[in-house]
């Protein structure tokens, strides 16, 4: 640490003052803390001071200060000047400190001796230098070329920064090859896929809370994992105590649950006979928003249920096809159908909606990955974004917005650099098999348009389209983080080389050839993120406040330079000239002559239409205004202007210019991959696992049922997987803190690991708490502790994803080893979890799609 004793008592004195530090406003710049402390108490923070920077360690991506001490970062708080989190924090952004100190990191760069790769086989990890490092890469990637083989190079990313298209596009770009693999469908798209079916935009969503009346939380868990949590958490209390309703609709009664009015305990899978079933309450008691949504000629309501309704008698304002879904689906959607199938009460059904309606259009529909990551859970994801479509609640004062995104400087493409032996192969089919007749993944509107993560190891072992051969990947682990790890622990040892930029050493990096230690984007590295909140927008930036307290590098900066010059060493220079002419100085013209100087031309170019005032007049910026660059990385983050509501109706990204109950945009992009196979959109459907969802409910939110692996008779609990509270992207659980706090998920216990079952169903098998236990699925068992747990749906068994490390270090898991021997924390969730999909939008199947067994070990 090289802290003098005067130092090292004054930080630890910092550390001791928490209740009297967080939620306190920093003064304007941000240099030196001067707030009150209590009476005999130094003020230790006078000699360091507080710096910006910001929060990957998930995707509310929050604006922070780091309290720098002696070259050493020892706490942290939100950044007061964003609108978006308004200074507040989660527990998450604490762990962060653990990280980068971490003794377990990766500290210089490894190379493997021994061939054989396997979770049982020493990798014979040797230490060597970057340079040595980077040129094995380099010799691969020319190796490649040389073979008329570039498609089969790829680049993985996990978690990134706003500059991440270098490496992640750019470079494979240059290469001659088409694979950039992200993480972002074992994340979210399917969530994405409602929206962009009914309104064209394929995003997160931003909730107006401070305006809303009621809140619909649907499969999204906003106080504690959820996006924004740290705007959520420090406002939720207040809108209960002004009188905002909530409804939490969870098999698992959640954190957010537990502080509802109404908790929706549904059958997993079965998310879109609900909410068909609220449509069809809405319509029938008249309660639709008809600013939004239109009305009849007369202005009566002929929505009866089981009766059609004349097209020509009902005038739409805003929407599309309002009518359609009624006579081809809703009309005989009743809260009595309903509630066999998702084992929801009729009456609460009804309650629930007639507190919506009488909110309108103050509703905020937040609808996370529960009801649409399943197998089935496209046409689940438009049913539920559809209701605040009919609730008049898009686009408005406590509606769901979609936010002012900041207009930035696009990273130049690489077309004038590249060489016929990239373009001969740069086209080619991706890995993923994304657009495969099975695989629509129709991000955007286009066959194919989305990546397919999970689906790279299928075609790794299947060599389809191609043999993947080399891959570069970083801040990633998909052989823990993906269903189906065992196929991950198959398919990586066909890879013939494999180089891993990651802090930690991980279960992916087992299987690796050349490790090269990245930094974190917390303090080591410049950083920079950009997310909606609180109905604006910011975009954070970080300087490099501390020295790497290891010898890492930034993958998505430093890495590059290196390798560019590695390429040219070996007669490749095209990446070095692209970096080189295309990232100057934008102050300066200069061109960068190392990897820090690229890193920080490189951000300066990205934001420049932010802090430049020529290029904000030229960009027709909005939002904060700064003097110059080092105005803009004194503040740390940059706020949109405020939000206009209703732009967007009638003026949405869809066929129609309006909000799509019948998706026009849909039946294009349908008839588009149908197209591409020469074959009918029934025909799509049937391969994309919707076997009967042919015809004009295509087009449209209809229901259908839940596509389970098992059978009942065999596998009799349907399984929930949950997400830690702590985790930050599924790398924290090597901090202490987050073993110590564990149990702060509920049930959950500290430096272990549980699954939970309703008390009844353990009584009905004999079992009790502490029970050792093995959950089975149709692909994979794991053996945990059992925990009676009466706060889970009847019928179900639950599990948080987290622990299960065998190869993240000492604390992550019981016995920890980068060479063998090494006994996991727990188990992993994702070794139980199918392999899935919802193959329209390419996500990967978390929920409501797996059954399993549980019997005594």
């Amino acid at each position: 640490m090289r802290l003098s004793r005067r130092s090292f008592l004054k930080a630890s004195a910092a550390a001791g003052m928490g209740a009297a530090l967080v939620g306190s406003t920093a003064r304007a710049q941000g240099s030196v803390d001067d707030r009150p402390v209590p009476d005999g108490v130094p003020g230790p923070l006078a000699e360091g001071s507080w710096k910006p920077l910001g929060c990957a360690g998930c995707t509310s991506w929050c604006s922070k200060e780091a309290f720098v001490l002696d070259g050493r970062m020892i706490k942290v708080r939100g950044n007061p000047r964003s609108k978006v989190n308004h200074g507040a924090g989660c527990v998450r952004g604490h762990l962060a400190l653990q990280m980068v100190y971490d003794p377990d990191r990766i500290k210089q760069p490894m190379k493997r001796t021994n061939p054989r790769k396997g979770r049982d086989e020493d990798p014979g990890w040797e230490p060597i230098s970057w340079d040595e490092a980077v040129g094995m890469l380099a010799d691969k990637i020319v190796e490649l070329r040389d073979r008329g083989e570039a498609n089969k190079f790829a680049t993985f990313r996990g978690r990134y920064t706003n500059v991440n298209d270098v490496i992640y596009s750019r470079l494979p770009q240059m290469v001659g090859s088409p694979n950039n693999i992200s993480h972002s469908s074992i994340c979210a798209e399917a969530e994405k896929f409602g929206p962009f079916y009914t309104q064209g935009y394929w995003n997160y969503r931003d909730y107006d809370i401070a305006r809303a009346d009621y809140a619909l939380c649907w499969g999204m868990d906003p106080i504690a994992t959820g996006r924004q949590v740290s705007h959520y958490t420090s406002v939720w209390g207040d809108q209960l105590e002004r009188g905002m309703k909530i409804a939490t609709v969870d098999p698992r009664f959640s954190n957010t649950a537990a502080k509802s009015h109404e908790w929706l305990p549904v059958v997993p899978g079965e998310d879109d006979a609900l909410a068909l079933a609220m449509a069809h309450e809405i319509l029938v008691t008249g309660g639709w928003n008809r600013e939004f949504v239109g009305d009849f000629v007369d202005g009566g309501n002929r929505f009866f249920a089981g009766a059609p309704v004349a097209e020509d008698e009902f005038v739409e304002q805003h929407t599309h096809g309002i009518v359609k879904w009624w006579n081809t689906e809703l009309k005989d959607r009743t809260p009595e159908w309903a509630e066999p199938i998702a084992g929801i009460p009729a009456d609460q059904i009804r309650r629930v909606v007639a507190g919506m309606v009488a909110a309108a259009p103050r509703v905020v529909v937040m609808m996370g990955g529960g009801p649409n990551m399943q197998a089935r859970g496209g046409y689940s994801s438009i049913a539920v974004h559809a209701l605040a479509g009919l609730l008049g609640a898009i686009d408005v004062e406590g509606g769901v917005l979609t936010g002012r995104s900041a207009k930035l400087w696009s990273v130049p493409g690489v077309g004038d650099y590249q060489d016929e032996v990239a373009k001969a192969t740069v086209g080619m089919q991706k890995i993923d098999q994304r657009g495969y007749l099975d695989m629509p993944a129709l991000n955007g509107g286009r066959s194919g348009g989305g990546v397919v993560t999970n689906r790279v190891a299928d075609a790794i072992l299947a060599e389809d389209p191609y043999d993947l051969k080399v891959v570069l990947g970083y801040w990633s682990n998909f052989s823990f983080s993906a269903p189906g790890t065992q196929r991950w622990e198959e398919a990586l040892p066909k890879l013939e080389f494999f180089a891993h930029a990651v802090p930690q050493y991980s279960e992916m990096s087992h299987y690796a050839d050349v490790l090269l230690p990245a930094t974190f984007h917390f303090g080591e590295q410049m950083s920079g993120l950009t997310q909606k909140g609180n109905t604006f927008t910011h975009y954070w930036i970080g300087e490099r406040l501390i020295e790497p307290v290891y010898d890492v590098k930034n993958p998505e900066t430093e890495l590059m330079w290196m390798l560019g010059e590695k390429l040219a060493e070996r007669g490749f220079d095209n990446w070095l000239r692209y970096l080189r002419e295309q990232f100057t100085d934008p102050e300066t013209g200069s061109e960068p002559t190392d990897g820090r100087e690229f890193e920080t031309y490189l951000w300066k170019r990205r934001t420049q239409p932010i802090w430049d005032p020529v290029e904000y007049e030229a960009k027709g910026q909005h939002g904060d205004q700064f003097e110059g660059w080092q105005d803009y990385l004194r503040a740390g983050v940059w706020n949109s202007g405020e939000y206009t509501y209703r732009g967007l109706w009638s003026n949405m990204p869809t066929e129609t210019k309006k909000f799509e109950f019948y998706s026009e945009t849909l039946k294009k992009a349908l008839q588009g991959h149908a197209d591409k196979h020469s074959t009918s959109i029934d025909a799509v459907l049937e391969a994309a696992n919707y076997p009967d969802s042919g015809g004009e409910k295509a087009f449209m939110a209809h229901y259908v049922p839940a596509g389970k692996l098992g059978d009942p008779a065999e596998y009799p609990f349907d399984y929930i997987d949950g997400k830690k509270l702590l985790n930050r992207e599924g790398r924290s659980a090597n901090s202490s803190w987050y073993q110590d706090f564990a149990d702060v998920d509920q049930g959950d216990v500290k430096w272990g690991d549980v699954v939970k079952m309703h008390p009844d169903d353990a009584a009905r098998l004999g079992l009790g708490d502490g029970d050792q236990v093995r959950v089975t699925s149709t692909t994979g068992s794991i053996v945990t502790t059992l925990k009676t747990w009466a706060a889970l749906r009847p019928g179900t068994v639950q599990k948080n994803y987290g622990q299960g490390h065998w190869a993240m270090g000492r604390n992550a898991a019981e016995v920890f080893s980068t060479g063998t021997g090494q006994v996991a924390r727990g188990a992993n969730s994702n070794d139980l979890i199918p392999a899935d999909f919802e193959r329209l939008s390419g996500s990967t199947a978390y929920y409501g799609s797996a059954r399993v067994r549980v019997e005594r070990a």
